[in-house]
């Protein structure tokens, strides 16, 4: 019980650690390619998840079976999990730059989601929504954003170089 309850509560925390870690650990020119990947994809998966939200409401668990959660919470929207939101996006932006460290990130991830479906905060549902927001608008920032961000003359000249 007390391991559900920390990867509800804390787990997300370490893939935040491991970001920033792995961040500070690369070489300049790729700590600014993952800085702008970043810039532009965090917002924008939010923005989407929010968007979904406003249209697909999806009562907490707590809320529609009348039980107490694990851990406290408001009884507002369900979805999409903002917890798992986090987790995959930043194990998205992981993947994109080690696929070693991306996947383990993601399957922390997971749990995390798994841990807040066991405390009675979310559905399956909800996590597997989010985890398809990160994924998806990852991809199409990969595909269609960044690579016109990294040819735009006035960027490269602003950080001095062009990135990959």
């Amino acid at each position: 019980m007390s391991i559900l309850l920390f990867g509800a509560k804390y787990i997300y925390l370490f893939i935040i650690a491991t970001a920033v870690i792995f961040f500070g650990l690369q070489p300049r020119e790729r700590q600014k390619n993952i800085f702008v990947l970043s810039v532009i994809y965090l917002p924008l998966a939010y923005i989407l998840a929010q968007i979904v939200a406003y249209f697909y409401f999806d009562p907490r668990p707590f809320v529609v079976g009348h039980f107490q959660p694990l851990i406290p919470h408001a009884a507002d929207n369900g979805f999409p999990s903002d917890h798992m939101l986090l987790s995959g996006a930043i194990a998205s932006i992981l993947f994109v730059y080690n696929k070693k460290i991306g996947a383990v990130s993601w399957g922390i991830a997971f749990f995390v989601g798994l841990s807040r479906v066991g405390a009675g905060l979310h559905h399956w549902t909800d996590i597997i929504g989010s985890g398809l927001i990160a994924v998806l608008v990852m991809a199409f920032v990969k595909i269609y954003i960044f690579p016109r961000v990294v040819k735009m003359k006035m960027y490269q000249k602003f950080l001095g170089h062009k990135i990959i």
